[in-house]
């Protein structure tokens, strides 16, 4: 896809699955940003319910609940047309899997439990899905979960290799409330958080600013 000579050089969003035994098993750059991310957070309160006690109705118990929705999509149309080996093998198969392998447990982890749970082994932990994290400008990177998503393929090559999708993608953010302080992830989240109240306060002493100078006018 062409863009404007001078037009700036866009940062890739990306999702990186930090996996230590496999680093590179699923790392996703969106081949083109989505035009719109949705975000919605809920709050983490005591108070402020019916019947709830008045002097808690500001209390939080942690950071907002935060959902992203938004959707990629892939296309190997120009990597066809220069002959790409990977794009000529598998189409888009490739960047559909890293996706899909952040919601799958590792297959050599599934093959020992089954191992153990043969040889009469009665307590097996659960496998864990490699850490997710959204990296979406330097501002902005966060560990997630991904709850789910839908792919739309939409267009095949000889072999039904999909040469062309879109996903849709719904994120569950997780900050310090739902990780172990020994998590790489609640050292990201405070960190995100932290930039984050600095760019609040930033935005804070402009506003105030701005309402010096309405008054003056008056």
């Amino acid at each position: 896809m062409t863009t404007f000579p001078g037009s700036p050089r866009l940062l890739k969003g990306a999702i990186v699955g930090a996996d230590p035994a496999n680093p590179l098993a699923s790392v996703i750059f969106f081949q083109y940003n989505p035009d719109t991310l949705t975000r919605r957070l809920e709050a983490r309160a005591t108070g402020g319910g019916e019947g709830s006690d008045k002097s808690e109705a500001f209390r939080l118990t942690g950071p907002p609940k935060e959902t992203i929705n938004l959707s990629v999509e892939i296309d190997a149309t120009d990597q066809l047309e220069e002959a790409d080996p990977r794009a000529v093998a598998s189409g888009v198969y490739p960047a559909l899997a890293a996706l899909e392998m952040l919601l799958y447990p590792k297959s050599a982890t599934v093959i020992q439990n089954t191992v153990l749970a043969q040889l009469g082994n009665i307590e097996i932990i659960p496998p864990e899905a490699p850490t997710a994290v959204l990296v979406w400008g330097a501002q902005r990177v966060l560990p997630v979960r991904l709850a789910g998503f839908s792919i739309n393929e939409e267009a095949y090559d000889t072999a039904l290799n999909p040469i062309r999708a879109k996903v849709d993608l719904t994120l569950l953010v997780l900050s310090y409330a739902d990780l172990k302080l020994t998590h790489p992830g609640y050292s990201l989240f405070l960190a995100h958080q932290i930039a984050k109240e600095l760019l609040a306060t930033t935005n804070s002493i402009s506003s105030v600013q701005n309402i010096g100078t309405s008054l003056k006018i008056f």
